[in-house]
């Protein structure tokens, strides 16, 4: 996003209070940048955009190909997909509806508080599952966005009321 807005490092870094070395280390996966220093940076390249006179939509971060688990599914699947796709969390569905997420985090968690690998292997997802991500309109500006990804990993895009995208950090952090 900064370079299709022809912006250097220097002025982002200028206009955003986050060092050029800082930026230059993460556009080249050196560094993991901290929520709200992404925060930061996007709402910089966001007002930088909007001189432009185009908002950043939901439509236009969300990845498109969401990979989803049913809430009749057992934990293991869940597993076994994220570990094919190299994603760390999913939303979890029934039919269609959003009605929950399992991540690896919260899986960790459930082995910390006692479950063995075998029981939670076998475990359905619908017994162990976090809450849903939230859903917003593909239409959404990504300012709105941000402010939900505060207290959710990911934000799921819908049109026409069917999941259409999902946002994570990662996709946000692309955009830098």
């Amino acid at each position: 996003m900064r370079k299709s807005l022809d912006v250097t490092q220097t002025e982002l870094a200028a206009a955003s209070g986050v060092s050029q070395s800082t930026i230059a280390k993460i556009e080249r996966g050196r560094m993991s940048a901290s929520y709200e220093t992404v925060v930061k940076l996007f709402e910089t390249l966001e007002g930088m955009r909007k001189s432009e006179k185009r908002d950043l939509t939901a439509a236009d971060v969300a990845s498109d190909k969401v990979v989803t688990v049913q809430s009749t599914d057992k934990v293991h699947q869940a597993s076994d997909l994220m570990r094919a796709t190299g994603y760390s969390q999913l939303p979890v569905l029934k039919g269609d509806i959003p009605v929950g997420s399992i991540s690896e985090r919260g899986i960790f968690e459930l082995l910390r508080q006692g479950s063995t690998m075998d029981q939670l292997a076998q475990t359905v997802i619908a017994k162990v599952m976090d809450e849903s991500y939230p859903v917003v309109a593909d239409s959404t500006p990504m300012s709105s966005v941000t402010s939900l990804m505060s207290s959710s990993g990911a934000v799921l895009v819908s049109k026409k009321g069917k999941i259409v995208g999902m946002i994570t950090s990662a996709d946000i952090l692309k955009l830098i």
